[in-house]
């Protein structure tokens, strides 16, 4: 299996990144670690082997990129304007940086994007905030109402990166067509204290006509072993 790793000064962010390829060709997936997780968590807690099939064959290629949550969203010591702008320099960082290598090196126009736990929240709000370019995003056990560990500070850059909050009210039909051609997929197991937050937002998609699955599993399931499954289940869209 072809494996990459790439490190460079960051413009987007003033430091230095680091990220993995995995793969040849197929699909683009870019992938987000757990809270304030490495670029190279995925891989050391098995997800590569459990997607080896399609990576080997040429049918997915993944990037894994790193975080940076302890300077954004669980910089607890900065205030929440602050926290909220690296998150927005962050994703500077995926749209100008991450994608066009990934598009240099892979003219597959399909583009998935994935994440268990903070990282779903991640995938998530990536992709109803780029529509365009996403093709299918993979929630596992997530999480996307990021306001409630901002005390009652709002401002644009909290609000439009709370899926909570600018979902329930995009009235823009140019972007709902966007998003109607989605494939949103949310796994959470029944036991999780995410799940209900799950069951809300599925079905506030689609009181706006986006389509989604949400995929409930049996007991908690919010951890790798589960997770391993779910990726494998949920990556080819099939189930």
């Amino acid at each position: 299996m072809n494996r990459e790793y790439h490190r460079w000064f960051s413009p987007s962010l003033g430091r230095e990144m680091e990220l993995l390829v995995f793969g040849h060709g197929g699909a683009r997936m870019l992938v987000f670690p757990t809270s304030k997780g490495k670029f190279y968590e995925w891989e050391d807690r098995g997800m590569m082997a459990a997607l080896g099939h399609g990576l080997g064959n040429g049918h997915l290629q993944i990037y894994c990129v790193d975080s940076v949550d302890e300077e954004s969203w669980y910089a607890w010591h900065k205030h929440p304007a602050e926290r909220a702008w690296r998150h927005v320099q962050y994703e500077n960082y995926l749209l100008n940086e991450v994608l066009p290598l990934a598009y240099s090196k892979n003219p597959t126009p399909y583009l998935i994007v994935a994440g268990a736990s903070f990282g779903a929240y991640h995938a998530m709000n990536f992709a109803l905030r780029h529509p365009d370019i996403t093709n299918r995003v993979i929630s596992m056990s997530g999480m996307f109402n990021i306001e409630r560990w901002l005390g009652n500070y709002r401002d644009d850059n909290v609000y439009y990166n709370c899926p909570c909050l600018y979902m329930p009210n995009e009235f823009d039909e140019g972007r709902l067509r966007m998003l109607r051609r989605l494939d949103v997929i949310m796994a959470a197991g029944r036991e999780d204290s995410n799940y209900e937050h799950n069951r809300w937002f599925s079905e506030m998609l689609w009181g706006k006509g986006v389509w989604n699955a949400l995929r409930t599993w049996d007991g908690w399931a919010h951890d790798w072993p589960w997770w391993h499954q779910m990726i494998q289940l949920y990556v080819s869209g099939a189930n």
